[in-house]
């Protein structure tokens, strides 16, 4: 009997041995028996050959239907056409030349028997060629062992491969079987009868030769639980270790720079900004390192468009110009100084449209203060408004908060009369008369006049309110501008010619304007505090924005709206906290223009806090340095000594910051942004370099990933890190519906697709059809010439099923043609790909922005920057042929604007099919997270204990991260009390020897990095 470690070339043979190790991964008896069957046959039971996967290695069970030998390329060769059945479907194997002589003699009809081979496609029909089989009625030589396998009620069904059928594994697995004896079993014993498991050595004989499907659910829960428990075990000992490691706690220090950084914010942090910093700072505080997963969209925005307007005491001025130091308008009438400028890039911008017409700018986070009739005064993001536009009577719900009415020096000059320069704009005649600029950035009462003589008279009264008729365009402008600057309400309504009438309402306190006639005639008393409805909210684009923040109790500022900021929050101010308690904070981001950006946001946002040290920096500011590998000599060797010396509180920085030369005073937490792009020992090089007063501690450590990859859900539900969550979900877009379309099985339904992209260019929207593949590469494989040509050519001629090679990915220039001159005929159709010259992709695009373009036949190059809020349908082409994540961003393209996305993933995988299935699931969900879940799902964990994100070889066999969370919780808890109860488990010998097959030196040393 042979021990679990023993090579398997011993117990099989070389060759056996040779093709488990290079093609499934098995070494050892332990690795065969812990390869456990992926479905099993019961007996009786025909395979579903409707269900066969294209494309893929498979095992059927069938009968044989029908046999026959046909002749070819003039009687010279010959083949074998065997027809299977199971009652649901039909498949043909196919074997050519000499081989087809023992086939022949086997598969008779009504013959069953077990085959494997790669399923292929025909003259559109499904078949195996040169398929392995074993006959299961004992009628063929040899056949009594495959009798008796039949005889049992279930036929274990292997993961195999092209080298080794699955009947061969069980061949392989028989012969190692009697081993499982020899199992050591690591679950302890109250564990196993608490949980009503059975012994490993039985599981491991039910899972490979069970005689019922009880049997099989047994092992299944035994085997799931071995895996969760042992690599809990082995988790809950890491997080127990890492306890004991030395760290500096690095505790709030009240009056330091986080406090002044807090104090400069436009508004209050979020709720869940809020709970998260009061994680980390928990966490920080701890004498033992952090390791916490800050997973979420960590840059909410409440920002605005660098062309918007924000009032100064000389009149409006764009949000680009604001500098620390700019004076402003709060809501209050009172002035204030910016003292923070934060630029946030590109980001979506929304347009509020309000009940007079007017419209303001701001991204999907900006705070509004609003009322309604039922809930009074509220605080509300933009998000928040377009969720509860409306009343149930269809009624705008929610209404902006009135802005007091100011002063204004635009330093022109202005009439001594005003009153007249209002009269003399409403009798012009000239279309083009503006208000002077003086008059405008003037005084209240001067601008209350201007607007008295224009109503007096140009204007009436019409009903409650008093309306200005037929105001040439400009004038109309000018006119509403006024009107808005005294806190009123001027609504432009387009009558002819481009002209408007002007509905006016001032607020209570203003005389009633004159009726034309000049006397006393109907006039308005206004309406105290004029409040404007929010009517609509539209998707304007990506547009680069900012935010500033006010030195005044508000945090507000007047652009007929209120806003506030922040960016990037609590990573940052978790690297404040720990510079306030005297240490160093180190952001590693995965390229240069990240770190770029990373450095130059944080610095912006804050200000002379940034500076310390330095001319104009504040008292309490420290040094925020730059390290990438492009830096020039001077410039590395100054941020360099900033770290050593501790100069410098914050660097940012690439790969570059993991050089051995990278020195830091006391570095106390390291940030990693994007955390899936850096690998393991990238992190923990970093994490190394932790140095307090000259003796080794470990720093903190935070990572942030907006996508969680799998590998970080694997480890988020399995516990190895301690998860904070920010739930504010990236920026809300028009709703997109996502559909699978079956072009093979229903042909019909692509035709369709078609005629929905036509029906949205006729509503006046555009399109994108995205394909794999450019197509202008293939000329070089039809080129060959020669012997090597003539062979194939042979081959072909002796093989006819493999005239039919899985065909190429569709191409763009392919696609193109046919839509142009079919489908699509009549539209106006271009190319984008990535072998265009940059002038004419950048030409494309902005014809396809500028709405010169109807459909835009590209590759995945659209798939990140391009933003054209008009396309509203998408269809992809070979969907499967894209991974997950990138069927998301594609998507992403569409529903870009106020009309509803459209996205057709066209597929020509049958039903069945695992690439379908993603696909279903691609269509079921917009939500990021549930996507990583499917991926995961789709791709399994990879190896958790080991350093491959993805891959066939998994320390997982049984278990499965997603299906199995109940089981992976209750294994945290009983491991986490084992733990906790015997650290070195002394009394638990097994579980130890578990644990030591379990981690190598390798394994051990990746877990403890984290």
């Amino acid at each position: 009997m042979a021990a679990l470690d023993e090579p398997l070339k011993k117990i099989l043979g070389g060759t056996t041995a040779k093709v488990l190790a290079e093609h499934l991964g098995l070494q050892t008896v332990g690795d065969l028996l812990h390869h456990y069957p992926r479905r099993y046959a019961e007996r009786g039971e025909l395979t579903r050959l409707a269900d066969l996967p294209l494309d893929e290695h498979v095992t059927v069970v069938a009968q044989v239907a029908d046999s026959r030998v046909l002749k070819f390329n003039g009687g010279r060769g010959q083949r074998l056409e065997v027809t299977l059945t199971d009652g649901s479907g039909r498949l043909r194997l196919v074997f050519f030349g000499k081989g087809i002589h023992k086939p022949h003699k086997d598969l008779l009809p009504g013959r069953r028997a077990m085959f494997a081979g790669k399923v292929s496609v025909f003259n559109h029909k499904l078949q195996l060629a040169h398929p392995e089989y074993e006959l299961l009625d004992g009628d063929a030589d040899g056949g009594a062992e495959a009798v008796d396998a039949f005889a049992r009620q279930l036929l274990p069904l292997y993961p195999a491969c092209q080298q080794m059928a699955s009947w061969k594994i069980a061949k392989a697995v028989d012969a190692v079987l009697p081993s499982a004896q020899d199992a050591v079993d690591p679950l302890p014993g109250a564990l196993r009868e608490g949980r009503a498991l059975v012994p490993l050595t039985e599981a491991l004989l039910k899972i490979h030769r069970p005689e019922s499907k009880a049997d099989i659910a047994a092992a299944r829960d035994r085997l799931k639980w071995d895996e969760a428990f042992v690599l809990q075990v082995a988790l809950a000992r890491r997080r127990r270790a890492e306890t004991q490691l030395p760290a500096v706690a690095r505790r709030v220090t009240e009056g330091g720079i986080l406090d002044a950084f807090d104090a400069k914010l436009p508004f209050t942090l979020t709720d869940g900004q809020q709970k998260v910093s009061r994680e980390i700072f928990d966490d920080l505080a701890a004498e033992h390192p952090m390791h916490r997963l800050l997973q979420g969209e960590v840059g909410s925005g409440k920002a605005q468009p660098l062309d918007a307007l924000v009032l100064t005491p000389r009149g409006f001025r764009p949000m680009g110009e604001m500098v620390v130091g700019t004076e402003v308008v709060v809501p209050s009438g009172e002035l204030a100084v910016v003292d923070g400028v934060f630029p946030q890039g590109e980001r979506e911008v929304w347009r509020l449209v309000l009940s007079d017409g007017s419209a303001v700018e701001c991204d999907d986070e900006h705070l509004w203060i609003v009322g309604s009739r039922d809930t009074g005064e509220r605080v509300l993001t933009t998000r928040e408004l377009r969720g509860d536009l409306l009343d149930p009577d269809g009624r705008p719900k929610w209404s902006i908060a009135a802005a007091t009415p100011v002063d204004l020096d635009g330093g022109g000059d202005r009439p001594l009369d005003p009153y007249r320069v209002g009269q003399r704009l409403a009798g012009g005649g000239d279309p083009a008369d503006r208000l002077p600029e003086g008059c405008r950035h003037a005084p209240l009462k001067d601008r209350l006049a201007v607007v008295q003589g224009l109503m007096d008279t140009g204007g009436g009264p019409a009903g409650a309110a008093a309306v200005y008729r037929a105001a040439p365009g400009p004038l109309a402008g000018d006119l509403a501008w006024l009107v808005r600057s005294l806190g009123g309400s001027a609504r432009p309504v387009p009558v002819r010619d481009g002209a408007c009438d002007v509905v006016v309402t001032l607020p209570a306190g203003y005389p009633p304007f004159r009726a034309r006639s000049g006397g006393d005639g109907a006039h308005t008393e206004g309406e105290p505090g004029v409040r404007r409805a929010v009517q609509a909210i539209e998707h304007v684009g990506r547009k680069p924005v900012q935010c500033i923040s006010v030195a005044h109790p508000s945090h507000a500022y007047v652009t007929d709206h209120f806003t506030v900021t922040h960016n990037t929050m609590v990573a940052l101010r978790a690297m404040l906290g720990v510079v306030d308690s005297g240490g160093q904070a180190a952001m590693l981001a995965p390229t240069e223009v990240l770190a770029q950006q990373h450095h130059r946001s944080i610095t912006e946002m804050m200000g002379e806090l940034a500076e310390g040290g330095m001319l104009g920096g504040a008292e309490r500011g420290t040094k925020v340095v730059l390290l990438t590998g492009s830096m020039g000599a001077a410039a590395r060797r100054q941020a360099l000594l900033d770290l050593v010396t501790g100069e410098a509180g914050i660097v940012v920085g690439t790969h570059a910051l993991i050089e051995d030369k990278v020195q830091f005073h006391d570095l106390g937490l390291v940030v990693v942004d994007e955390q899936h792009r850096f690998g393991v020992e990238q992190r923990d090089a970093l994490r190394g370099k932790g140095n307090s007063q000259q003796e080794k501690q470990t720093p903190h450590l935070l990572v942030m990933t907006a996508t969680p990859i799998p590998r970080t859900v694997a480890m988020t539900v399995f516990g190895d890190l301690e998860t904070s969550v920010l739930d504010q979900l990236p920026a809300g877009r028009s709703p997109i519906a996502s559909h699978v379309v079956p072009a093979k099985d229903k042909p019909h339904f692509l035709a369709r697709a078609w005629e929905r992209v036509r029906e949205e260019v006729a509503a006046g929207h555009q399109g994108y059809v995205v394909c794999p593949r450019i197509g202008d590469e293939e000329e070089a494989p039809k080129a060959k010439k020669g012997a090597g040509a003539a062979k194939t050519a042979a081959a072909k001629e002796s093989s006819p099923e493999d005239a039919a090679e899985k065909r190429p990915p569709l191409a763009v220039l392919d696609i193109a043609e046919q839509l142009r001159a079919g489908p699509l005929a009549g539209l106006r159709v271009a190319v984008l790909h990535g072998r265009m010259a940059p002038d004419d992709k950048d030409d494309v695009m902005r014809s396809f922005a500028a709405g010169e373009l109807d459909v835009l036949v590209a590759t995945t190059v659209i798939e990140v920057g391009v933003n054209v809020p008009n396309a509203t349908a998408m269809v992809i082409m070979d969907a499967d042929r894209f991974g997950v994540s990138q069927l998301h961003q594609l998507r992403g393209r569409v529903g870009r604007g106020t009309a509803p996305g459209l996205c057709l993933l066209v597929s020509e995988m049958s039903e069945a099919s695992p690439a379908r299935a993603r696909l279903a699931a691609v269509a079921s969900t917009l939500d990021g997270f549930e996507l990583s879940r499917i991926d995961l799902e789709q791709r399994r964990e990879g190896d958790v204990l080991g350093q491959a994100q993805s891959g066939v070889r998994s320390s997982l066999r049984m278990l499965a991260v997603i299906d199995d969370e109940d089981v992976i919780a209750a294994a945290r808890e009983e491991a986490t009390a084992l733990v906790t109860a015997d650290p070195e488990l002394t009394g638990y010998p097994e579980l130890r020897i578990a644990l030591s097959a379990l981690l190598d030196e390798e394994r051990e040393q990746y877990l403890d990095k984290g």
